[in-house]
């Protein structure tokens, strides 16, 4: 396979390389007007299911947002059977948990784990939970499914009619193309905080329960991988002069109808993301010698509102809209 598809999913011609993915250093968001001046909610960021999303780690930019906006976030190593794990929290973020390894249940959370974070929800909790690409989704399909959410659990693209690649699967929203929803979220506390376009940069598909609203909505013409490698295959064979509609049909599926969700669940809400990376603000860096620039992506990257879209998904979980 010609093509290489980064943890950012821009296929990029070359050889494996050992970039380093992190947090952004120069990310410091500073906000004109925070939500909360002291004492805002407690977002607690779920550690404990083998997540590379860590405050520390790839959800350092989250976390500064967050903090810019007044909010208090903590990581939760305890998992969600155990008693007292979600005392006191306001909105709980499960983000990219890991699949399970050793038995036949792929699940990142236990039946327990899922009856609790449900439970907790329908009485009044807030959760944001985030799963890309592949194997994201299959660890979170069954979370997933105790809220009505269907997952692809593959890698949602589209062709690019002439850019770069035969195909991306970094995939933009806008209220121009018709691709964003009618939601408080999206709207926002005032017209300034109205979200115009939003960036996604890798991620599945996503299918909503009765009543959900979707807030990134999938073209009818998009599909979905199973994997990496079948993204990089119909890319390759579609750049090499195949016909698009039989490398589609062969190697791909119709892609569910979102990318992002938000519904009520009891006395709850829940926003479900099939993508992770625009929560972040991240930096590719390559080993000494290598010609290429370090390449970002995330919340402080141009011509998208997703720090926008963030800080309004929890303005709605924390009630302020």
């Amino acid at each position: 396979m010609r093509g290489l598809v980064f943890a950012l999913a821009v296929l990029v011609a070359g050889p494996v390389v050992a970039q380093t993915q992190g947090p952004d250093p120069d990310y410091r968001p500073v906000l004109a007007a925070p939500a909360y001046v002291q004492s805002g909610p407690l977002i607690l960021l779920d550690a404990a299911h083998g997540s590379q999303q860590t405050i520390d780690g790839r959800y350092a930019g989250f976390a500064a947002l967050v903090r810019a906006d007044g909010y208090e976030i903590r990581a939760g190593g305890q998992t969600f059977d155990q008693p007292g794990a979600l005392d006191g929290v306001d909105i709980l973020v499960i983000s990219n948990a890991g699949l399970r390894v050793g038995g036949p249940d792929p699940s990142s959370f236990t039946g327990a784990e899922i009856r609790a974070i449900e439970a907790w929800v329908r009485a009044g909790g807030s959760l944001l939970l985030a799963a890309d690409h592949a194997p994201h989704g299959v660890a979170a399909q069954s979370l997933g499914r105790a809220f009505g959410v269907r997952m692809g659990t593959g890698y949602a693209f589209r062709l690019t009619n002439g850019g770069e690649h035969a195909v991306s699967s970094q995939l933009m929203f806008s209220a121009e193309a018709g691709t964003i929803g009618d939601h408080p979220i999206l709207r926002g506390r005032d017209a300034t905080e109205a979200v115009d376009t939003i960036k996604s940069f890798t991620g599945q598909s996503l299918e909503g329960p009765e009543g959900s609203t979707i807030l990134m909505a999938l073209l009818a013409s998009d599909r979905e991988a199973v994997n990496s490698a079948a993204l990089g295959e119909i890319n390759d064979r579609i750049e090499a002069g195949e016909d698009p509609g039989a490398v589609l049909a062969e190697r791909s599926v119709a892609a569910l109808p979102a990318q992002g969700l938000a519904f009520e669940h009891g006395a709850g809400r829940v926003v479900v993301l099939g993508e992770a990376g625009m929560l972040t603000a991240q930096r590719l860096t390559y080993p000494d010698g290598d010609e290429r620039e370090d390449t970002v992506f995330g919340l402080h990257t141009p011509g998208h509102d997703d720090q926008q879209f963030a800080l309004n998904i929890l303005h709605w979980l924390s009630r302020l809209i």
